[in-house]
């Protein structure tokens, strides 16, 4: 399998962490959605990262459906998303939540560094929703504990918590998100996070 796409995307990143912990042989491909766009839009008319390119060549785009069908590989003993309800509907809500800020986080970059003429409305909508979203995962993972285990919400939360401390300094306080961020740091710490890693690169 081939993943397509650079290790500072969360979306990527988590898909990377998911193959390296299943033990699924694959190559990166470090595309950019801007240097390498005429290579990714054969594989994903949107343009955008990660794809995952299985063996037969058949493409698999968005990082939520990647890992439904690389769990769909694993015995459900394996599978970082539970089997049984309710906690595999709180796990995919944590992890959707994830990803909703990180979407956040990508639009509200791409408006303060792309545009000239900057929405005030925007950013302050962007950093609510972001503020926001952090806030409920805080609770939630307040009420429940850090699970001992991590799964796909987890690692969510932690791809995508870097992400955006990297590229919005200043915006995340972790001290008033502590257990959001001994999340972080926790997983951060582990092989699969440490070799599936690449510093934030501002689009050029």
């Amino acid at each position: 399998m081939i993943l397509i796409g650079q290790y500072d995307s969360p979306f990527v990143r988590r898909v990377g962490i998911a193959l390296t912990l299943y033990d699924l042989p694959f190559r990166q491909e470090p595309w950019s959605v801007f240097a390498d766009a005429d290579k990714i839009r054969p594989l994903n008319p949107l343009t955008r990262v990660p794809v995952l390119v299985l063996d037969d060549g058949e493409s698999l785009i968005d990082s939520h459906m990647i890992l439904d069908y690389l769990d769909a590989l694993m015995a459900p003993e394996r599978r970082l998303f539970p089997q049984a309800e309710p906690a595999r509907r709180r796990a995919l809500q944590r992890a959707a939540l994830a990803a909703g800020i990180g979407d956040k986080a990508v639009s509200l970059f791409y408006e303060k560094r792309l545009h000239d003429q900057v929405s005030d409305v925007l950013v302050h909508r962007c950093a609510r929703q972001i503020a926001d979203g952090w806030n409920t995962l805080e609770a939630d993972f307040s009420q429940s504990g850090l699970p001992e285990n991590p799964g796909h919400d987890a690692i969510a939360v932690a791809c995508i918590w870097r992400f955006v401390r990297e590229s919005h300094p200043g915006l995340t306080d972790a001290a008033r998100l502590p257990v959001l961020s001994r999340l972080s740091d926790r997983l951060e710490a582990t092989p699969a996070f440490r070799v599936v890693f690449q510093p934030f690169i501002a689009p050029a």
